[in-house]
């Protein structure tokens, strides 16, 4: 038995679970994970993921030196180069000049309108503090943002809208406490399975009643209480059916209504012709399933709403999220433990990044950038003039690149992201990357988005840093280095401090700080602005973090919610109209397309297809129902061309009734079956998520020559 050197306390860079891990380090190299039973997040328990999928920070194929392109890029005809005899090593400093340098000469030309940056939700609070830091005290811009838009932008809309906080009410754990729970757009097992577990615990050991509202046959069915397999894009029309019928059948919390919300009398009127029997037909859910959950929901003395992506990732998203939150207020399921509105954040620090400001209309906190007081008080914290940070709300993810054009955005700075995999419709993203005058990749990895860059600054993975990642519980965690970076790859936010330092020089100005010595320092900073962050320190959060708001040193943290009342008041009813999914099935293309994860891999796959990980899984494969199937002469197995109005892949079929009848699923993991070359770019125009979750596509049985290799859907095809 291998005896580690020392065992080193972390977070997990997975999903927003938080999970903490135990880093058995010998001879500077991980050998070995697991994790302490008293941790209050996941109790000794990991997933695959978790305990498995951290050799990629020891990959071959891993970015450790910096380098610049070889060949001058021009705007329009820019092009992708992973081969690296394309680019050449350099040192820091030049990579860096050479990156202020052309930062600099964009931005006294055009201004901050040309400036954009993608933060990361894999980085650390307090590396994504800096860059958006960055971005707004020297550019001047607003133009932050980064994978949340892609994910739970629709709910955090929602809930600013409804109640004036944007994350989950309560925490994971307390499902323990549910007498009844709504889980949603969320294949849990697979993207959150520590909370499943959780989720289990409270049906087989507590008797908990579950219900399951999803198009796919996931395997919390199993446990369920209820299946309602709605349509893909119909969540409205089920939500409030079933809040019809809670008002119908007087299950209202009266009491709740009168005291803690507003716009009650508006809301009823909208709900007249949401029958069960009129979502019915919208949905498939028959019109008695819609009405015993409602039922069931509403009598519960505990119950909660948790839910994935399956409800933001539409064009109706907002709308979707404000459906779930009608409900909650109708019965008044929220502001107790036990209760609460849930949305299960996808990557590890999606929620600290959101936290941090890296959004195009908030600053840390969410603090409104278009508010003159909010801007005061940044301008004080970063030493900047009166009414010199912009008032003017930024461009989102999905508009950055869209803007990408002379006039537009010239600049994109992208740190730890991969727009190439994760925007929708990836032959228009491909147009819009190579519009842009100027790329810079920071990452550790040459991905699909970094092979279009001029410059990449090699960054370091989650085991050579230190810092803090906040779950989706709003647990602020530590995260701790097991040993030194390799080669000359630099922690994010000491390149950011070494570049920001270098474009103030340029610029001649001197104004914000940036000579940090320690990622707690940057944090505090962050913290004396937001008051939710203002009581945590290292030392206080080193055992088992704190769960913000956590307005003092002297504060315990925040468990739960909107106790007493909401941030904005009283909690707002929202009357909601059916919007169709913008492509519904034809003959031409007769299936709905919808997208996600699978229990192996995660986010666009550059971390988990470079470990273990892709061993166990390692090809795209699009799952479709038997009865689909026989139809179309598709056997298990067979390699199939999936099309839709934006691009085509060949991957193979798996055949299943995990998915409905009509309804296809792909995972958006796999770069040579990139499920984003098929999905529509329409923005619910209220978060500008797009409709990664439903589109029009068909499927056919390939031919020989779209598989001239009968092998070629098997390789791995990134790098």
């Amino acid at each position: 038995m291998i005896k580690p050197d020392r065992i080193v306390t972390t977070t997990c860079p997975y999903c927003g679970v938080g999970c903490n891990l135990q880093l058995h380090v010998k001879d500077e190299h991980i050998f070995k994970v697991t994790s302490p039973f008293d941790s209050p997040v996941n109790h000794g328990n990991l997933c695959v993921k978790g305990r498995f999928g951290y050799d990629y920070v020891y990959h071959p194929k891993r970015v450790t030196t910096p380098m610049i392109r070889k060949t001058l890029q021009k705007a329009g005809e820019r092009t992708q180069a992973f081969d690296l005899s394309e680019w050449r090593e350099t040192t820091w400093d030049e990579a860096l000049n050479y990156v202020a340098d052309r930062l600099v000469e964009i931005y006294k030309r055009d201004g901050s309108d040309a400036m954009a940056v993608y933060a990361c939700a894999k980085a650390t609070n307090e590396d994504n503090y800096l860059l958006q830091k960055m971005y707004r005290a020297i550019f001047r811009t607003n133009n932050v943002d980064h994978c949340t838009r892609l994910c739970h932008a629709g709910s955090v809309v929602a809930l600013q809208q409804a109640t004036g906080s944007s994350a989950m009410s309560n925490t994971a754990s307390q499902v323990i406490q549910n007498d009844v729970f709504i889980v949603t757009g969320s294949n849990t097992s697979e993207n959150h399975p520590i909370i499943a577990l959780q989720m289990k615990e409270a049906v087989r050991q507590h008797g908990a009643k579950m219900i399951i509202i999803d198009p796919r046959r996931i395997e919390l069915v199993d446990f369920a209480e209820m299946w309602l397999p709605l349509k893909p894009g119909t969540n409205v029309p089920v939500f409030s059916a079933m809040a019809h019928v809670i008002v119908k059948e007087d299950l209202v919390n009266q009491e709740f209504i009168q005291n803690r919300t507003e716009g009650f009398n508006d809301f009823i009127e909208s709900l007249d012709k949401f029958t069960p029997e009129y979502a019915e037909e919208i949905s498939g859910v028959p019109a008695e399933d819609i009405r015993k959950a409602a039922r069931m929901y509403a009598t519960a003395n505990k119950a909660a709403i948790y839910w994935g992506m399956g409800i933001s990732q539409l064009s109706h998203g907002t709308a979707s999220a404000l459906a779930l939150i009608n409900l909650a207020f109708l019965t008044g399921h929220i502001g107790r433990e036990g209760t609460g509105l849930n949305p299960l954040r996808g990557q590890n620090n999606v929620q600290g990044a959101s936290d941090m400001g890296c959004m195009p209309f908030h600053y840390p906190g969410y603090m409104r950038v278009d508010d003159p007081n909010n801007r005061a008080k940044w301008e004080k914290a970063w030493n900047i003039e009166a009414g010199g940070l912009n008032l003017k709300l930024g461009l989102t993810t999905t508009e950055i690149l869209s803007h990408a054009h002379e006039g537009g955005i010239r600049a994109l700075y992208i740190m730890g992201e991969n727009p190439m995999m994760s925007e929708p419709n990836l032959n228009e993203t491909r147009k819009h990357m190579q519009q842009l005058e100027f790329l810079v990749a920071q990452d550790i990895f040459m991905n699909e988005s970094g092979a279009f860059a001029d410059v990449f600054l090699p960054a370091t993975p989650f085991a050579e840093k230190d810092g803090t990642f906040s779950n989706t519980d709003r647990r602020v965690q530590r995260v701790r280095a097991a040993h030194a970076p390799r080669g000359q790859a630099r922690v994010d936010w000491q390149i950011i401090c070494d570049l920001a330092q270098r474009l103030e020089s340029k610029l001649e100005v001197d104004s914000a700080y940036w000579k940090y010595s320690n990622p707690e320092e940057i944090l505090r900073e962050m913290g004396n602005v937001n008051s939710d962050y203002a009581g945590i320190t290292y030392e206080r959060i080193d055992k088992v973090g704190l769960i913000y708001p956590v307005p003092d040193m002297t504060h315990p943290g925040t468990p739960t919610l909107f106790k007493e009342s909401f941030p904005r008041g009283r909690g707002k009813f929202h009357p909601l109209d059916y919007i169709p999914a913008k492509e519904e099935p034809s003959d031409e293309y007769p299936f709905i397309l919808t997208t996600g994860r699978v229990l192996e891999h995660w986010h666009g796959g550059s971390m988990t297809r470079n470990s273990v990980l892709n061993e166990a899984y390692p090809e795209a494969r699009v799952e479709m129902h038997p009865a689909d199937a026989e139809i179309h002469g598709i056997r298990n197995g067979d390699p199939v061309k999936v099309m839709s109005r934006r691009g085509e892949v060949i991957l193979r079929a798996t055949v299943t009734e995990k998915t409905s009848v009509g309804v296809v699923f792909i995972p958006f993991h796999f770069a040579e079956a990139a499920a984003n070359l098929l999905t529509n770019d329409v923005l619910d125009p209220q978060a500008k998520i797009p409709e990664f979750k439903a589109c029009a596509v068909q499927v056919f049985p390939a031919r020989k020559k779209d598989l001239p290799n009968p092998d070629a859907i098997l390789q791995r095809g990134r790098y």
